[in-house]
């Protein structure tokens, strides 16, 4: 049974506990336990034959003991001392097996172990250790940006509840940074809480960055013991914006400088390569000694080739520190002469010039009626072939949409000029006549008689291409004729004749055609005749069929007689 009453001391105790002695080779034992586990201390002595009690007690710092269990060996009844920091946490086993839950760092003592005899005390001390380990270590108030060359404070590594008291370092880039003069100064601190007895352990770090820091990872790690040993716990990364003042300045171009033509609009960016970047800049354009401020651009609109030239920008507060750039705005100018629409005769000359002012070479090309050219025009005698829509293109391959084109219509007229031809067929019966006409605009063409007056309109005529066409007319004369071509426009009226004799077979066709006639109708009296002949034929067939069928008859009856008189006569 137990109590939480110890007895009072007995005599024979109390005596003899001034007398109790370390059992020889017995020295001093340790029990580490975590903060929070149980602390298990076993006795570590031999149970005597003759043992009365045991008993557990601990030292106080003065040395002063404090009793706080007791066990009989012969009522095995555990009795625990009125220790108000040890109710209901302690557990005394009958191998005297000492148990005290919810380990504290209080509980950092030299606690005993004590076997009673009638005539001896032996006792067994044990050291307790709590360890405790830190929370995570933490770095906090950190500097929203680092500047180079400058000695700051980039923020505090904090761990807490830690005990016994632990150890911060810093690293950069995983490598450990140790103080430095001007450059690296570290602070560490340590607070122990009363209740608790843990401790909170800060470290800050003051640092002078360089460009070499951008993003570099800083981290820090809390080095503690434990039961188990020494052991080390980190930190996430910290990664901290950088400042750092500029070093150069640089200036573009938009859009890209090679392709800026007339009418463009131009941006000009000036850009520093500090952290933060500078928001202003003084930009110098061609033939201006002072600088216009304004923010990192700078726009031109509708730009003209005399704004071709250096462009520059510099920082505000440190002129020298400046970038330039060279822009051209590029141009194309095309002049064609003559131009619009031009009307020649034919037979003209006519020089035709197109003339090109670039910012560099151009190309050049020719097209007369959506047809490219092999070279360019040129015109010492117009043909009326030669009329048409000219082009002239030219453009710069480099710079897009930089491009130009005039056009030049050229109409070639001409007074109408007639040739006429004639051709008999090879039978002799009909002639072919064919008035060649050649003008601008197109002559209206016209056939008639001469004499007579008579307008031909059976006529037939071929396509106009380049001024020229053709109208031709079929006739068989009875005799000689006088045709008359007449062709016209807005220019002139042409007039021309031709002799057309009368056919010279006229009186053989007609014997040919008698002679046909008398074929023709001995043809007919031919079969007229043979008509006649074959329906005398059929007629005399059918008179001489019916006599052979009448005699026939007769015969058979004559058989049928004989044949009767034969079976009489039997």
């Amino acid at each position: 049974m137990e109590s939480k009453t110890a007895p009072s001391c007995r005599l024979l105790f109390c005596l003899l506990i001034s007398a109790a002695v370390l059992r020889p080779g017995l020295g001093l034992y340790t029990v580490n336990s975590a903060y929070g586990d149980t602390i298990i201390m076993p006795c570590r002595l031999d149970v005597p034959q003759n043992l009365m009690f045991g008993k557990w007690k601990y030292e106080k710092p003065d040395g002063s003991p404090v009793f706080i269990a007791f066990r009989s060996s012969t009522k095995k009844s555990v009795q625990y001392d009125d220790v108000p920091e040890y109710k209901d946490r302690l557990s005394l086993s009958e191998n005297y097996t000492l148990s005290i839950s919810n380990a504290r760092i209080s509980d950092e003592k030299r606690f005993v172990c004590m076997l009673v005899t009638e005539d001896n005390v032996f006792e067994a001390p044990t050291i307790v250790k709590v360890f405790k380990q830190p929370s995570k270590p933490e770095i906090v108030n950190k500097a929203l940006f680092l500047e180079t060359e400058q000695l700051k404070k980039l923020g505090d590594c904090i761990s807490k509840d830690s005990y016994p008291d632990g150890n911060i370092t810093w690293y950069r880039s995983g490598k450990v940074l140790q103080p430095l003069e001007g450059a690296v100064v570290i602070n560490f601190r340590k607070q122990m809480d009363p209740v608790t007895q843990l401790y909170t352990m800060t470290s800050s770090l003051e640092y002078k960055t360089t460009k070499a820091d951008i993003q570099m990872p800083f981290t820090c790690s809390v080095i503690y013991y434990g039961p188990t040993g020494q052991k080390t716990v980190h930190s996430e990364q910290a990664i901290f914006d950088i400042y750092y003042p500029t070093e150069q300045v640089t200036i573009q171009v938009l859009p890209p400088k090679n392709a800026i033509k007339e009418g463009d609009n131009i941006t000009l960016k000036c850009i520093g390569n500090g952290n933060p970047p500078p928001e202003e800049f003084l930009f110098y354009l061609p033939g201006q000694p002072e600088g216009i401020r304004s923010s990192n651009t700078y726009i031109l609109t509708d730009v003209r080739r005399n704004a071709t030239g250096d462009y520059k920008c510099s920082l505000i507060d440190k002129k020298s520190m400046i970038a330039s750039t060279t822009i051209t705005v590029h141009y194309l100018d095309l002049s064609l002469n003559p131009s619009g629409e031009v009307t020649k005769q034919i037979g003209d000359a006519l020089p035709v010039s197109c003339t090109i002012s670039a910012s560099r070479n151009a190309t050049v090309v020719w097209m007369k009626d959506n047809i490219r050219l092999r070279s360019s025009p040129s015109f010492s005698s117009l043909h009326y072939q030669d009329a048409g829509n000219y082009v002239c293109e030219t453009a710069l391959q480099e710079v897009e949409g930089l491009k130009k084109s005039e056009s030049l219509t050229l109409i070639v007229e001409g007074k109408p000029q007639i040739k006429m031809t004639k051709k008999t067929d090879p039978s002799g019966l009909s002639k072919t006549i064919i008035c060649h006409v050649e003008g601008f605009p197109k002559p209206a063409i016209q056939w008639t008689i001469t004499g007579s007056g008579s307008v031909i309109n059976q006529t037939e005529e071929s396509p106009y291409i380049n001024g020229r066409y053709y109208s031709k007319i079929i006739i068989s004369p009875e005799e000689n004729v006088t045709l008359t071509c007449t062709a016209e426009n807005q220019l002139e009226r042409t007039v021309n004749s031709l002799n057309v004799s009368a056919n010279e077979n006229k009186e053989k066709v007609n014997d040919q055609a008698k002679l046909i006639v008398g074929i023709v109708v001995g043809l007919l009296l031919a079969a007229l005749v043979a008509g006649v002949v074959y329906w005398l034929y059929i007629k005399k067939s059918k008179s001489a069929s019916k006599h052979v069928n009448k005699d026939l008859g007769n015969m058979e009856e004559n058989k049928k007689l004989e044949e009767n008189n034969h079976k009489t006569e039997a």
